[in-house]
């Protein structure tokens, strides 16, 4: 029988939050294949997690000592769990793992879930390959080590070779390539050999799977599904209205889906004092990180599933095929990184189109956050992966118009905005209320109401922990921010054709529109005769009564 956390068997019991020390002593009655007691947050955790990641997962109990008796961390168990995650980081692909907080008759005991890895194998910072036998965690050497690599090692499908020859690479792709990689005209074919985008076989040099996905302009005529899926759906319909495949190589994939989607969007329009907001809907660089780690991190061995994003009213999603890689889960996925193609990833940040390691996914909630939209969503859907940028959830228009505005003038930080909103709405800010907002810990709560306070945007009674904070009776509240009305936009759209013919594509960009509710406004302007319609179909424009 496996112990109560056996992270192979997630879905037959729940790991409780609370047990008795007599329920505890049942299921955890001593060390063994599975088990592991720690006394408290000791360095010799990693070889415990090396070890169970390379043999069938197990458990490590912090808080109970060798003869499983339960002593509890204290008051350490954050600061501890940070440290396990640091644990985790030195490690060289370990398995994915799981923090849970377990009460054991009023002493806290922190429970690290381990699982076996499923691909490779996991080293120590100092190289050693261990592995679980009995009680003990065992370093393997010799042909015993020799034999244990060979049975685990993982051959990448990235470095896959393909039909494609070398010579079919096209030219100018081969000169960007070199040219993001500062590589030497000369010695091109050298590096390229190096980087794993050519491998040579018995048929001659062929382009790996990495190597197609830049240096072909179809790169999905022979790697199946390789590029990105985009289904637009209207109000609360199941059906999408449009669906664009967006193909070539894989810089072109993330730059052309990132700039349709944004088009597709649109964004508000809003007046707030003499100046005009066109606020997109959703940050730019948040959604081209989402598409970038979607082109980079899926499995290309899924031939048959593009990536898809679907954009609907609410809100964007992205949805890549193949799971996280491991060590990463949806827990841990702003601790841990990892890769499932390096030589994908690695190049898509030479072009400029995602983060450097580590940093994609807390891009994607800083962007988000700036904006003063809700935190990306990620899901783990059968073998995808799933991520949800949604728009206008936290604060409306107007008062993100308000917070730019504010921001224009230099007297606010873009997450702070977070807090002024509901401040600026009659509610009193509490560190405790900073904290849910902002999502930070108490000190990064203090600084941010200081800064605030410091800045003369908010107002602070009380000290220390019974501190509270109002908005200060200086600062404007959002009452005077405006979104522009049917009859506004009316009559910029007439504006606009006094100075040229006016398309659908000119309304949307001046207006923040999306493409139907453009085509309505042109349609009730031409119906009360303020526009006349030329044309047809995409060659359709709207210019003044009786203009030539």
């Amino acid at each position: 029988t496996y112990p109560l956390f056996h992270p192979e068997h997630p879905g037959e019991r729940t790991a409780p939050s609370v047990l008795t020390p007599e329920e505890f002593a049942r299921e955890f009655s001593a060390e063994g294949a599975y088990v592991e007691f720690k006394k408290g947050f000791s360095k010799a955790i990693p070889a415990a997690v090396a070890a169970f990641s390379n043999t069938d997962g197990g458990v490590i109990l912090i808080g109970v000592t060798d003869r499983g008796e339960v002593e509890g961390v204290g008051g350490n168990g954050a600061r501890g769990e940070d440290r396990l995650h640091r644990y985790a980081g030195d490690l060289h692909n370990p398995g994915r793992y799981r923090v849970h907080r377990l009460d054991v008759g009023g002493r806290l005991v922190v429970v690290m879930a381990v699982e076996k890895r499923r691909e490779g194998f996991c080293q120590t910072s100092g190289g050693r390959v261990l592995v679980r036998r009995g009680a003990s965690n065992r370093a393997l050497i010799g042909a015993a080590l020799s034999e244990f690599i060979a049975a685990r090692s993982l051959s990448r499908f990235e470095t896959t070779p393909t039909e494609a020859d070398l010579d079919s690479a096209d030219p100018e792709l081969r000169r960007e390539l070199a040219d993001r990689w500062s590589w030497n005209e000369g010695q091109l074919a050298e590096r390229l050999q190096e980087r794993r985008f050519v491998e040579k076989t018995g048929l001659g040099a062929k382009l790996t799977v990495a190597g197609a996905l830049y240096l072909l302009r179809e790169p999905h005529r022979i790697l199946g599904k390789a590029y990105v899926e985009v289904l637009r759906f209207r109000g609360g319909d199941a059906d999408y209205d449009r669906r664009v495949e967006i193909t070539g190589p894989l810089p072109v994939q993330v730059r052309d889906t990132a700039a349709f989607v944004l088009e597709q969007i649109g964004f508000d329009l809003v007046i707030f004092g003499l100046y005009r907001h066109e606020l997109r809907r959703l940050p730019e660089n948040a959604l081209r990180e989402a598409i970038a780690n979607a082109v980079a991190h899926r499995s290309y061995e899924m031939s048959g599933t593009p990536v898809r994003v679907d954009i609907h009213q609410d809100r964007v999603v992205v949805t890549s095929p193949g799971g996280l890689p491991e060590p990463v889960t949806l827990e841990t996925i702003r601790r841990q990184n990892a890769a499932r193609n390096h030589e994908v990833i690695g190049t898509l940040r030479r072009y400029g189109l995602a983060e450097d390691i580590g940093r994609g996914v807390d891009k994607m909630y800083d962007e988000m956050a700036s904006y003063l939209l809700a935190p990306p969503e990620f899901e783990e859907i059968g073998s995808s992966v799933r991520v949800t940028l949604r728009m206008g959830v936290v604060v409306a228009p107007e008062e993100r118009a308000w917070i730019a505005e504010l921001q224009r003038r230099g007297s606010l930080a873009p997450r702070d905005g977070l807090l002024l909103v509901p401040a600026a709405k009659g509610e009193t800010l509490t560190n405790s209320k900073a904290r849910q907002y902002l999502g930070v810990d108490s000190v990064q709560a203090r600084l941010a109401l200081q800064r605030l306070r410091d800045r003369g945007l908010l107002i602070q009674q009380g000290e220390r922990g019974g501190a509270k904070y109002l908005i200060s009776s200086d600062l404007s509240p959002p009452s005077g921010v405006r979104r522009l009305w049917d009859g506004e936009i009316g009559s910029m759209i007439v504006e606009l054709a006094r100075e040229g013919a006016v398309t659908n594509r000119r309304v949307r960009e001046h207006t923040g529109l999306d493409r139907a509710k453009a085509l309505a406004f042109l349609a009730r302007l031409t119906a009360e005769g303020l526009l006349e319609r030329r044309g047809r179909g995409r060659g359709a424009h709207y210019v003044l009564p009786g203009s030539r």
